[in-house]
């Protein structure tokens, strides 16, 4: 297959079978039935063909791009096997928002360090959505749905929010039996409009929408959202890979043990994205020594939440 996508390549670019033959260096007869294999195979005809001139049909107009992407890939996944084979070295920029990057990704920075030791990292932990396009970023860590964009993810892990509380909270005001009773609660809330994807959303809850809930703190910092759940001045909706500790420690309650049992609200996930082409080893590298790190490399939950699911 990957033939026929060199050979129809190779055809569109030169407008022609024979010029076509001399750049694969192979002859017309075989470039011929490599074309006719990918239209059987695709069932669709790619070339209008006549003695004057060769041009695309409208599926090998639609094909084109996708035959480029997929060589490119193909390409850049050999260049970092070969690469594999001698010892990674130089550097790499990481950036991630910053209460994951500081919790998560620094240790895993670490141990990526001591194992290729002439690699450096350079981590930027911010909020701050840089453009890998224009800045010179390796690999980013991105939270939510990602937008369609050229960059190449890898999900890291699902996003799955939790509702918490502490225990001082609770024995003033009750604990809520259903999410719908958060309304009636003190609730802390992000201040950004609009509202990031996920949060005060409940599986089978209000068609999916977040509930209008309302309480005494609104801010974008989830950390000081955090740290006010802790001091009990309300329920927090929180990512499970932040809250996981203190809900393990005992300094938060998990309020409704479902959200732990069944998938996530919505389909919001941490990815690791790069742009096509750029330090490709190094990244494909770095990119599975954090799965290894989260524990996800086969497929399993992430560490924070397998450990929450023992406890419960």
């Amino acid at each position: 297959m990957l033939q026929a996508f060199e050979a129809f390549l190779s055809v569109a670019t030169a407008a022609s079978f024979s010029k076509a033959a001399r750049t694969l260096d192979v002859a017309v007869s075989s470039v011929t039935r490599r074309i006719d294999g990918l239209e059987a195979e695709l069932g669709a005809k790619l070339f209008n063909r006549n003695s004057r001139r060769l041009t695309l049909t409208d599926a090998g107009e639609a094909l084109l791009p996708r035959a480029r992407h997929i060589l490119s890939e193909v390409a850049e996944t050999k260049g970092a096997v070969l690469s594999l084979q001698a010892e990674p070295q130089g550097v790499l920029m990481v950036t991630a928002p910053s209460s994951f990057g500081s919790r998560h990704i620094a240790p895993a920075a670490a141990s990526f360090i001591k194992r290729y030791p002439k690699i450096e990292i350079d981590l930027d932990v911010s909020n701050e959505i840089v453009d890998l396009s224009n800045e010179r970023v390796d690999v980013a860590i991105r939270m939510g749905i990602l937008p369609d964009s050229d960059l190449l993810a890898t999900n890291l892990a699902p996003q799955r929010r939790i509702a918490v509380a502490s225990s001082e909270y609770l024995a003033r005001h009750g604990a809520p039996k259903h999410p719908e009773d958060l309304l009636q609660h003190q609730c802390l809330t992000l201040r950004s409009r609009p509202s990031r994807t996920g949060w005060w959303c409940f599986a089978g809850v209000n068609h999916g929408k977040p509930l209008a809930v309302r309480g005494p703190l609104r801010s974008d910092d989830i950390d000081a959202l955090l740290r006010a759940a802790l001091q009990g001045l309300g329920v927090a909706h929180l990512a499970s890979w932040l809250v996981g500790e203190d809900l393990l420690e005992g300094r938060l309650v998990s309020l409704f043990k479902t959200e732990l049992s069944k998938p996530p609200a919505t389909a919001a996930a941490i990815h690791a994205v790069r742009f096509p082409g750029r330090s490709v080893a190094k990244s494909m590298l770095f990119i599975e020594h954090l799965r290894t790190s989260f524990g996800v490399a086969n497929g399993g939950l992430p560490i924070w939440e397998r450990r929450l699911r023992k406890k419960v």
